[in-house]
């Protein structure tokens, strides 16, 4: 299966959420899902010395999702084998006052990775077009323009060497709240809980609604969305590792021929 080209956006389609199974599993066996899963690891771990030993390209991978969508979840099970060095994870929280005197890409930007490096953000630069959207924390005319800002930067990106994935887990309202009950009941889990958490699960359809809006007007050939079905967590992080595989093998990565002649040293 090719899961790229099975769950990407294609550009300028118009996405519709609520046509989009969260439970789909494209008829996998988890048993069959967990062993690919695995293999895909060991590649990622391949790949990602690869694009660091490179050094010519970066790739840049946005999750995005509703509370508990299983972001963190999805780093930790797919990031679990790339060698620290090559990987550097980047989790987005409210703006800081100086955050917030800059333009709103500026603290997006300056994580950005580098060279040779793989660049995971949890949440990114989309909760200006999300959650300030859908919270009216600046006017309309402020975020809707943000959707081409937001293009313009990812290509600047892509341009530069960044290749771009952007993952958008989807799973159901009734899926969250089974999720966020059992984040209650687990001592390890409720401090994660926090009672806004419960006032943004009222806004579940605008969010659902700012999401296709941004998916829609921000898929494109050098920075696509995919959406993945993320109620099974086993399909979900073999979607997103195979996606990740297959990005990687297409950047035509390639280890640097050595200065020397190996063949005329001799170890003693």
């Amino acid at each position: 299966m090719n899961f790229a080209k099975q769950l990407s956006v294609n550009p300028g389609s118009g996405v519709k959420l609520s046509s989009i199974d969260p439970a789909d599993t494209r008829g996998m066996d988890r048993d069959e899902a967990a062993k690919r899963h695995a293999r895909n690891v060991e590649r990622l771990t391949e790949l990602g010395s690869m694009l660091w030993a490179d050094n010519r390209y970066a790739m840049l991978a946005v999750l995005q999702g509703m509370d508990t969508a299983g972001k963190d979840g999805t780093i930790r099970r797919v990031m679990s084998g790339i060698n620290p060095r090559d990987c550097r994870v980047v989790s987005f929280k409210a703006p800081s006052q100086e955050e917030l005197d800059h333009d709103f890409l500026w603290r997006v930007h300056r994580e950005c990775p580098r060279r040779g490096e793989i660049g995971v953000f949890n949440r990114s630069h989309y909760e200006d077009v999300l959650i300030v959207r859908v919270r009216g924390l600046v006017k309309k005319e402020v975020w809707s323009a943000r959707y081409d800002q937001i293009n313009r930067f990812e290509q600047h990106l892509a341009e530069n060497g960044t290749r771009i994935v952007k993952f958008f887990l989807h799973i159901s309202k009734a899926e969250q709240k089974e999720r966020l009950e059992a984040r209650l009941a687990d001592p390890s889990k409720n401090w994660k809980m926090n009672p806004t958490d419960l006032e943004e699960r009222k806004l579940w359809d605008d969010y659902q609604r700012a999401y296709e809006d941004a998916i829609s007007r921000c898929s494109t050939a050098h920075a696509p969305w995919f959406i993945i079905p993320a109620d099974k967590k086993w399909f979900r992080d073999l979607a997103v590792s195979s996606i990740m595989v297959e990005m990687l093998e297409g950047m035509d990565l390639r280890y640097p021929k050595a200065e020397f002649d190996s063949s005329k040293i001799k170890v003693e």
